[in-house]
C-alpha cells in the first residue's frame, strides 16, 4: 500500500536517541540530539512487507512518531518549531544490524534499504495535537513491545525542528523520525510489527501501521559489503528483549521450592553472606511459596516538580510490570517507607497475567485484600490506601536496588515462605541446594530423636556420637 504522504519528501531525518528509557537501555544520555539520513526510497506503507536481506539474522524494528514538515523551516526558534509541522503519523525505523559495519555512522545500508521506513496509516493534524501528550505503542505478533509517551522525551519536537533548521532547511513534506523508546528488538520472517500513535485519551489515532517481516527471495550480490555479526552486535540488536535460556531452570526452581528460607539463610551465613534477607516484609499468604528471579523497580523520594515528568504516563512503575517475564519477581525498592502504596490490585493483576512469580516491596501495598485474593505470592511492609505520588517517584527499572536492607541485582533468585524472603546469588544456587538439602535431612533426623526424648547435647547440631546412627538412617530412608 502506498505511504500516506502522497509525495516523495526531499529527505528523511532520523534521531538516534530521544527517549529517556531508550537512553538508559543504551547506557548513555546525549547532551544534544544527533541524526542520520534515510533515503526517500525507503518509504513504505501499511501492509507492505519488511524484507530481511538474504544472509541477515538481525532484522530490527523501532516504533517511532514521524513528523511531516508543513512549512519551510530555516533558522526557526524552539518556540516556533512545532508550528512548522503539519502532520504526525506512525513509523517503523527498520534496519538490518548485520550491515551496520559497512557504513558505520551513516546507517545507509543497514537502515536505508527499500521498504525500511513504513509510515501511516493515517496522518494526524498537528494543529490539533499537544506534542508533549502523544502515546507511541509497538506490537510484535500482538504482544506490546514498546509503550511510551512524549512527556519522556529528551528533546521535544519543537527543539528538534529548531536544531535541524540552524543548518539544514526543512522543506514541506520532509519527514523527521523522532526516536524510539525502550523495547526495540529483533524480528524474524513471519513476525508482524504494528505501530500506533494516539492522543492522551486514544480518541485520536493514526491507526495501526502493520508490516510483516519476509525473507528476500534473492541472494545479496557479493560485490559489496556482506552481512557480519558477532556477540556484541547481537546483544546490541536484541536489547532488553534478548532471548536467553530461562534464568531459573525448572529443576532448580523445584529444588528451591522444597527448601525453607531459614535453611538457605543459614547456609548463606556459613559462606559469609550476612545480609541476604529482605527484612521487614510479610506475605499475603504465609502458606504460599515464592521462587523466581528478580526484576527490579526503584522509587525515589517525592519531588513535586519532578513527579509530573517521571510519575505520569507510562512511568517506571508501569514499565516494570510490562517488562515482566514468566518466572520473574517484581522487587521494589521503596526505601522502607510504608506510608504510600507501591502497587495495587490492577498492576498486580497485570503482573500475574504476565506470568510473574511474585512481588516483593519494602513499601506499602494498596488494595491489599484484592491483591491477596489474586493468589500471587506477595511480600510487603505495610498496608496503605494512598497512591505512590504521596511519598514516591517511580524512577527506573532493571538496576540493582536496596530492598528491605538487601542488595538485589536483576537476575538474583528470590525465595520466600512464611519466615520471609532471602536473596540467592545464581552462581551459588546449585551448591546451596545441595548443602541445604543435607542440612534439612539432618534436622529431620534430629527432630525425630528429640521427639523420642533424646537431649539436644551432641545431637543438635549433629555431633560425632550420633553420626553413625544418622548415616544408617540415611541409607535406609533417603
Amino acid at each position: 500500500m502506498p505511504h500516506p504522504l502522497g509525495t516523495q519528501p526531499s529527505k528523511i531525518i532520523a534521531v538516534h536517541l530521544n527517549y529517556r528509557c531508550r537512553a538508559k537501555e543504551r547506557g548513555r544520555v546525549p547532551g544534544q540530539p544527533s541524526y542520520f539520513l534515510k533515503p526517500p526510497s525507503s518509504l513504505a506503507g501499511t501492509g507492505d512487507p519488511l524484507v530481511r536481506p538474504a544472509g541477515c539474522e538481525l532484522m530490527s524494528f523501532e516504533g517511532e512518531i514521524a513528523l511531516v514538515v508543513g512549512r519551510r523551516a530555516h533558522r526557526v526558534t524552539p518556540q516556533e518549531g512545532w508550528s512548522h509541522i503539519a502532520w504526525v503519523t506512525g513509523a517503523n525505523d527498520a534496519g538490518a544490524y548485520d550491515l551496520r559495519h559497512a557504513d558505520r555512522g551513516s546507517n545507509l545500508r543497514s537502515k536505508g534499504a527499500d521498504g525500511f521506513t513504513p509510515l501511516g496509516p493515517r496522518l494526524l493534524d498537528a494543529a490539533r495535537l499537544d506534542p508533549a501528550a502523544l502515546r507511541l505503542r509497538t506490537w510484535v505478533n500482538g504482544e506490546v513491545a514498546q509503550d511510551a509517551d512524549t512527556s519522556t522525551l529528551l528533546f521535544p519536537f519543537g527543539d528538534l525542528v529548531a536544531d535541524l533548521s540552524r543548518l539544514v532547511t526543512l522543506e514541506p513534506g520532509d519527514v523527521i523520525l523522532t526516536g524510539t523508546p525502550a523495547g526495540a528488538s529483533v524480528v524474524a520472517p513471519g513476525d508482524v510489527v504494528e505501530v500506533e500513535v494516539t492522543g492522551p485519551d486514544q480518541d485520536i489515532s493514526t491507526g495501526r501501521l502493520s508490516n510483516t517481516v519476509t525473507e528476500a527471495g534473492h541472494e545479496l550480490a557479493a560485490w559489496g559489503a556482506m552481512p557480519r555479526v558477532d556477540a556484541a552486535l547481537r546483544a546490541d540488536a536484541w536489547g532488553a528483549a534478548r532471548p536467553a535460556e530461562p534464568a531459573l531452570d525448572p529443576e532448580t526452581a523445584e529444588a528451591l521450592r522444597g527448601l525453607a528460607t531459614a535453611t538457605l539463610s543459614s547456609q548463606l551465613r556459613k559462606r559469609g553472606l550476612q545480609h541476604m534477607t529482605i527484612d521487614g516484609v510479610r506475605p499475603t499468604d504465609p502458606a504460599a511459596k515464592l521462587v523466581g528471579t528478580a526484576h527490579t523497580l526503584r522509587y525515589l523520594p517525592l519531588r513535586e516538580d519532578l513527579f509530573e515528568r517521571y510519575g505520569g504516563g507510562m512511568n517506571a512503575q508501569k514499565r516494570a510490570v510490562e517488562e515482566l517475564r514468566p518466572g520473574q519477581v517484581l522487587v521494589m525498592d521503596a526505601r522502607r517507607d510504608p506510608t504510600a502504596g507501591t502497587i495495587g490490585d490492577i498492576l498486580a493483576l497485570r503482573a500475574r497475567q504476565r506470568g510473574a512469580a511474585g512481588i516483593v516491596t519494602d513499601g506499602a501495598l494498596r488494595d491489599s485484600a484484592a491483591v491477596a485474593a489474586l493468589g500471587l505470592p506477595t511480600y510487603y511492609a505495610a498496608e496503605h490506601p494512598a497512591v505512590l505520588g504521596r511519598r514516591h517517584v517511580p524512577w527506573d527499572t532493571g538496576t540493582p536496588v536496596a530492598c528491605g536492607g538487601a542488595l538485589v541485582q536483576p537476575g538474583d533468585i528470590l525465595v520466600g515462605d512464611a519466615d520471609g524472603v532471602v536473596v540467592v546469588p545464581p552462581d551459588l544456587a546449585a551448591q546451596l541446594i545441595a548443602d541445604s538439602t543435607e542440612q534439612e535431612r539432618q534436622e529431620r533426623f534430629i527432630a525425630e530423636q528429640v521427639a523420642a526424648g533424646e537431649p539436644v547435647e551432641g545431637l543438635y547440631p549433629l555431633g560425632p556420637a550420633w553420626r553413625a546412627a544418622y548415616e544408617r538412617r540415611h541409607a535406609d530412608r533417603p
